[in-house]
């Protein structure tokens, strides 16, 4: 009976021994993982450096379908170091993106300023061609169409001065843009419409 038992409790202690050596989740990387993308993103890589934040995150979650993929199977069966491994690529393209930042605000900051210097001149020189165009009946419509839009395209470049001055030089570069774009688009018009009256009225 002892003998019996002795086997039993040895080979219980044999069954512990195997599952204490049983590969555990890399807990501390899954943490540093998690860590570095979360501050990766606070610090915005995720507007300035997308590709290499989404590279990141695409790591992260690599990472995490691998680590349930290995909690899935028989616990003796369990293999972490390839979640292992891409829990640390997740770690260093996050770092990389964060790091990056700083130095990709101030690209994005001289653009949106000189954007800002385009803009300006653009619509001033919308203002100056509304006020030489011609300003007949078939035209009143027109004209003021363009008031309207020229008003939206002021109305963009306050609110990029807004947030340069708040340090969101991605949305100042956006908005600064659609202005320049619609400022130049109405000078084309003004422009064209300027030129035919003129050549009329050469002709009469």
């Amino acid at each position: 009976m002892r003998s019996k038992t002795f086997l039993i409790a040895a080979g219980l202690v044999s069954i512990l021994a195997l599952l204490s050596g049983c590969a555990k989740a890399p807990q501390e990387s899954i943490d540093a993982a998690k860590a570095a993308v979360d501050a990766a993103k606070e610090a915005e890589a995720d507007r300035y450096l997308a590709d290499q934040f989404n590279a990141a995150q695409d790591s992260l979650n690599a990472a995490m379908a691998e680590l349930e993929a290995q909690n899935s199977k028989f616990a003796l069966t369990r293999n972490y170091d390839r979640a292992k491994a891409l829990f640390e690529s997740a770690v260093a393209a996050a770092n990389a993106a964060k790091d990056g930042v700083a130095a990709k605000k101030e690209e994005v900051k001289a653009e949106a300023q000189n954007l800002m210097a385009q803009a300006q001149t653009a619509v001033e020189e919308t203002k100056n061609l509304l006020a030489k165009a011609p300003k007949g009946k078939e035209g009143k419509e027109a004209l003021e169409q363009m008031q309207a839009e020229l008003s939206g395209a002021e109305a963009a470049i306050t609110e990029a001065t807004s947030a340069i001055d708040s340090g969101d030089f991605m949305t100042a570069r956006d908005k600064l843009n659609a202005a320049l774009e619609k400022a130049n688009s109405l000078n084309q018009e003004l422009a064209d419409a300027i030129s035919k009256k003129s050549m009329l009225s050469k002709k009469m």
